[in-house]
């Protein structure tokens, strides 16, 4: 996670701001989470001797406002994505290529699955925080698993379509 981290940096390549900061959040919430998470796990195994119900919820906070910016992002993205295909060309010009309408509907697809991932995971971050936060601890053992497997399933399809569309596209 780092590296990506560190190879994102302040996302100078991203050409819209409110991306570039969005990303640069959500990979400093990532970027505490992890230690977050270990503090918590060595505090339940009796490594260190702090309380782990903090950094729980320290760390289950850091996840969920990972994932709300994850959110906001692939709404952003939706939205501005949806404006250039729906633009009217000026007049003289054609319109978009049909490679380049294909790719934008593809990114527009990759969006809405991350959109709808992240909607499932942070359902499931808002249940793991503590009761009184929104409907936090209110979800039966099905629901979470369900929003868990409805996640993953979403995250293996983007993966596998992705992997297809590479290997589409090598000559």
């Amino acid at each position: 996670m780092f590296v990506y981290t560190k190879q994102y940096g302040l996302g100078a390549q991203e050409e819209d701001a409110f991306v570039r900061w969005v990303s640069v959040l959500g990979n400093l919430a990532d970027q505490l989470y992890y230690p977050c998470e270990h503090v918590a796990w060595a505090a339940d195994a009796r490594v260190l001797h702090v309380d782990s119900s903090r950094w729980w919820t320290l760390s289950t906070t850091l996840w969920a406002l990972s994932l709300l910016l994850g959110v906001a992002r692939s709404l952003w993205m939706l939205l501005k994505l949806r404006q250039r295909l729906r633009s009217p060309t000026a007049p003289f010009t054609s319109p978009l290529p049909r490679g380049k309408r294909r790719a934008m509907e593809a990114q527009m697809r990759s969006e809405a699955l991350s959109l709808l991932s992240n909607l499932a995971d942070l359902a499931n971050a808002v249940h793991w925080l503590p009761r009184g936060v929104l409907w936090a601890g209110r979800f039966p053992p099905w629901l979470v698993g369900l929003m868990g497997t409805i996640s993953s399933i979403l995250s293996m399809y983007q993966a596998a379509w992705a992997g297809g569309q590479a290997e589409a596209t090598t000559p």
